[in-house]
């Protein structure tokens, strides 16, 4: 089932999610529409958040970037391959790497992107759909996106990373947002 995707401005997007037992409540079937609901928005990551759950639950596929990449584009990225994967009660262990630019955007935050720095690679742990645990490094654009996820479920969004002036320059579209003044392909809950 495809859930909603939840508008900038609601009050989950800003709350720290809390982990999860494996007991969690018809977990299954969330993980699936999380995943029904990424594809449909055409989107390469989904935190619970963005859904209205404030667990510590995302998923990223970056699988399907690289498909899509030309072979020059690919080769700024030798070490990353893409990744499809399900991230439970996730933590991060260690950043390494420069900081470098990407242009951003969130499902939460439609029509709005931004250049964001982040480390070069992430090493995280956290628990897979069956509850294994894993603890891996990734770099490139698969930590990049597995670090836009993250900061959903600590309460953070992208724009947090760029200048106050350039939030400033974008209150107006941001409060368009958070009162449904924008048209998606893709369903969204907005506050209030």
């Amino acid at each position: 089932m495809i859930l909603p995707i939840v508008a900038y401005g609601h009050p989950v997007l800003r709350k720290r999610a809390t982990d999860i037992t494996a007991d969690y409540p018809q977990l299954e079937k969330l993980i699936a529409d999380m995943w029904e609901t990424l594809y449909n928005s055409n989107g390469v990551g989904l935190a619970a958040p963005q859904i209205n759950r404030d667990i510590r639950l995302f998923l990223v596929d970056t699988l399907q970037m690289f498909e899509n990449m030309e072979a020059d584009e690919k080769a700024d990225y030798p070490d990353d391959n893409g990744i499809k994967s399900v991230f439970i009660n996730a933590k991060i262990l260690k950043l390494d790497g420069d900081e470098w630019p990407y242009n951003e955007g969130c499902l939460s935050i439609p029509k709005i992107r931004e250049d964001v720095y982040r480390n070069e690679s992430v090493t995280i742990n956290y628990l897979d759909e069956n509850f294994q645990s894993h603890t891996q490094s990734f770099t490139g654009l698969s930590a990049r996106v597995i670090l836009h996820e993250y900061d959903h479920i600590e309460g953070k969004l992208f724009i947090d990373h760029i200048s106050a002036l350039k939030r400033k320059l974008m209150k107006g579209k941001l409060t368009d947002i958070s009162k449904g003044k924008i048209r998606v392909d893709y369903k969204m809950l907005f506050p209030g």
